[in-house]
């Protein structure tokens, strides 16, 4: 099977049409069936790929190396210390030399505009990994996440995010629910509103589609949610602010008691993860002697019935090798 993608950089849900993420959407579900199947039949033999990882991660990088092995490629990964990018050679001449070596690659790291000079450039697909704008490929596995666990369309359900409604997971969930037609709440303090730039980008996408996006600070929105999400309060280069951020977000801690004001007795709970939850981190119990909670959730409710987390992370594997197939491979093999 040909993709009608092909070619096409992955920077931002933004980029593609509402029937371009459903195709997304329906492809990383057949991928995940093609290797629970066992089948093994490489759609990217031959293809090299390049991941730049200016900000760690477990998730992103593991998904995006085996999902390539799975598929035939090979893959050079270059973390933050591992080269000259950004230091001593600038984004754009990078991705020219780059653009000349491989067949694709990935970046995840800090502005929008990092990975947008890469596609500009290196005349090949790029794939954002993470951005602190954007997580594109988050979305899609949470999306496969739905339709696997909801009974009803995507464009039926209803998605609030809680905590700092600012942070690239609150965008990108904006993105993604304009996309599809769904009611998408995000549900924060109003000291951290919003760029206004990206909830009118939002909703004009969303007259396409029906989509409904809102911003609250009233817990009665999160009555009828069929999922709750939420991310830490601090992102990767944000720590020195987590005690400011404490102050403002503990009223959203995502609790059972959060939970019970859904009234939706088979509502989920969704994190990108990593999660503080417990105390079982370095970085959870450090805070923590210093008399600062940083659990953005209980761990009743992470350890619940309600919780999706580790069926979400594995599907960031499906949805990564979707985009990848979409945009890099010549012919698509699914059986």
């Amino acid at each position: 099977m040909k993709s009608p993608l092909k070619g096409k950089n992955f920077l931002t849900l933004m980029d593609f049409t509402p029937e371009e993420v459903a195709y997304l959407i329906d492809l990383a579900a057949a991928v995940k069936a093609k290797k629970k199947a066992g089948i093994y039949k490489p759609s990217l033999v031959g293809k090299n790929v390049v991941l730049l990882f200016a900000k760690t991660s477990t998730r992103t990088r593991c998904a995006f190396e085996v999902a390539c092995a799975d598929e035939g490629a090979h893959v050079t990964f270059i973390g933050a210390h591992d080269s000259q990018m950004g230091k001593k050679e600038s984004m754009e001449d990078t991705a020219h030399i780059l653009g000349g070596f491989f067949d694709a690659i990935e970046y995840r790291g800090f502005g929008q505009d990092i990975v947008e000079t890469l596609a500009a450039n290196s005349g090949i697909p790029v794939w954002n990994g993470l951005t602190d704008d954007d997580h594109p490929t988050q979305i899609l596995a949470d999306m496969l996440t739905m339709r696997e666990r909801i009974n009803k369309p995507l464009k039926d359900c209803k998605v609030v995010f809680c905590g700092d409604i600012r942070n690239n997971m609150s965008y990108a969930w904006m993105y993604g629910a304009a996309k599809t037609g769904m009611h998408f709440v995000a549900y924060g303090p109003d000291a951290l509103t919003p760029d206004p730039e990206v909830l009118e980008r939002a909703r004009e996408a969303a007259k396409e589609t029906g989509a409904v996006i809102e911003v609250s600070s009233d817990p009665a929105c999160l009555k009828g949610a069929d999922v709750l999400y939420t991310d830490i309060w601090a992102s990767m280069g944000e720590e020195d602010k987590t005690v400011e951020r404490v102050k403002l977000l503990h009223d959203y801690k995502v609790t059972m008691d959060m939970i019970a004001k859904t009234e939706n007795p088979d509502v989920l709970f969704f994190h990108c993860l990593p999660a503080f939850h417990d105390f079982q981190t370095e970085v959870a119990r450090e805070w923590m002697e210093q008399g600062v909670d940083i659990r953005e959730v209980d761990d009743e409710v992470f350890r619940s019935k309600h919780s999706a987390v580790f069926q979400e992370g594995e599907n960031r594997l499906h949805s990564i090798k979707a985009v990848v197939l979409a945009t890099l491979a010549d012919e698509i093999y699914l059986n």
